[in-house]
């Protein structure tokens, strides 16, 4: 039995990892089976067999047709950041304007810009889950079970029906959100995200004439290495002060590690490796299913 609900239509634009485990995700939540959703989406690199593959998985219906794509209560935007920043336009044309757009994009900053300077109601979301494989073959709802996503309204749209749905339907498939500016989503992804993952990458080409020596230690802390350089480049170019910001300071930090290995201060590195400890604890619990 369904219920009345403000979203019963959604559109995905981009079925890789992401967009297909949190349709997937959201699709079989409780509150998204009560209210009889219907799931529609698009991805311009698809075959006919993979279209199939993702009607399967849980697309009521792929469209290449804007205008049907676009008559969604809600648009979440799943491709590479800057295609999505350039889609804002032509949803502006060709979308109601009672359509809440939101994408799941890792930099914030400059979509919500061009979708306030477009007049849309965008409503930014940055599920903090995913894995170094891509594509919808690996997506999975259980993905983003018990994760969090982060939510950036700057128009106050959580106050509306639509949006408040949005977030009850997270919440039903098992996520719990937090809300943030997209400047302060910028900054704080940067530190712990965009700069591990380029720390990984460095890490393994430093040492790529000596992995066949390492063990599994060293594969887990370069794990994000296998990370692909076609979602990277857009996350870089559009949060590039703040990545390079983060580098700079954590440059500043080895600087003092290496002084204190280099004389011997057991004591300061003791109490390196105490807080680090204590910090790795609190992470585990977060994480905890």
């Amino acid at each position: 039995m369904s219920v009345d609900s403000p979203i019963r239509s959604i559109s995905f634009i981009g079925l890789g990892l992401l967009g297909m485990s949190l349709l997937q995700a959201i699709k079989r939540s409780p509150l998204a089976l009560e209210s009889d959703i219907f799931f529609q989406g698009f991805d311009p690199n698809f075959s006919d067999g993979d279209r199939e593959s993702v009607e399967s998985l849980g697309v009521d219906r792929f469209t290449d047709d804007k205008k049907t794509l676009y008559q969604a209560d809600l648009i979440i935007l799943s491709a590479p950041v800057e295609i999505n920043i350039a889609l804002l336009d032509e949803i502006s044309q060709l979308a109601p304007p009672t359509t809440l757009v939101s994408d799941v994009s890792s930099t914030k900053s400059l979509i919500a810009r061009r979708a306030r300077e477009l007049g849309l109601p965008f409503l930014g979301m940055h599920p903090m889950a995913g894995k170094e494989q891509q594509g919808y073959r690996e997506s999975n709802a259980e993905l983003l079970q018990g994760r969090r996503i982060i939510l950036c309204d700057d128009n106050n749209l959580l106050a509306g029906d639509k949006a408040a749905f949005l977030v009850a339907l997270l919440e039903s498939a098992g996520c719990t959100t937090l809300l943030m500016t997209p400047e302060e989503h910028d900054r704080v992804i940067a530190k712990i995200s965009h700069l591990p993952q380029l720390l990984s990458t460095l890490l393994m080409t430093w040492c790529g004439d000596s992995i066949s020596k390492s063990g599994p230690g060293f594969a887990t802390l370069a794990r994000l290495a296998g990370s692909s350089w076609d979602i990277w480049r857009d996350i870089i170019a559009t949060n590039s002060d703040n990545i390079a910001d983060e580098l700079e300071r954590f440059s500043r930090e080895l600087d003092l590690l290496s002084h204190e290995v280099r004389k011997h201060d057991l004591e300061q590195l003791e109490s390196r490796f105490n807080e680090a400890n204590r910090l790795y604890q609190t992470l585990k619990e977060m994480n905890r299913p």
